[in-house]
């Protein structure tokens, strides 16, 4: 007889720490994309600035994205808290590397995304491997 386990996206802080970490990874991930897009392709840095807001963008929708599906309540909440977690991670690291603060607009953007996402992932398709809470 097996054991019955709490799932990871039943406590709160677990599954916005995972969320975030993935919004994290996204947003790298696709900023590594953009960065060889420019490099390889374009050839001008022109338009780093719109490259740079889309990985921000798509990281944090990502990430809410994944927490709303999993979490299946609250999405618009825990989307917004996963971009304004996201802000605070990338702002202590600016702090950190560069000794300034980022600008409002990133919260803003990161925040508008997380919603975005996090109320699309509560109304998607339940996942397969998701046991009840």
């Amino acid at each position: 007889m097996r054991r019955h386990r709490k799932s990871l996206w039943a406590n709160g802080f677990l599954s916005m720490a995972a969320a975030v970490c993935c919004g994290l990874a996204c947003t790298a991930a696709a900023a590594v994309m953009s960065a060889a897009v420019i490099y390889y392709i374009m050839g001008d840095i022109g338009l780093t600035a719109a490259f740079a807001g889309f990985s921000l963008g798509a990281g944090s929708c990502a990430g809410a994205y994944v927490y709303g599906s999993y979490r299946r309540r609250r999405g618009l909440y825990g989307g917004s808290l996963c971009g304004a977690l996201m802000y605070t991670i990338i702002a202590a690291a600016g702090i950190v590397l560069f000794g300034e603060l980022p600008g409002i607009k990133k919260l803003l953007l990161l925040t508008i995304c997380g919603a975005a996402g996090g109320v699309a992932g509560v109304n998607s398709k339940r996942p397969k491997g998701l046991t009840d809470q």
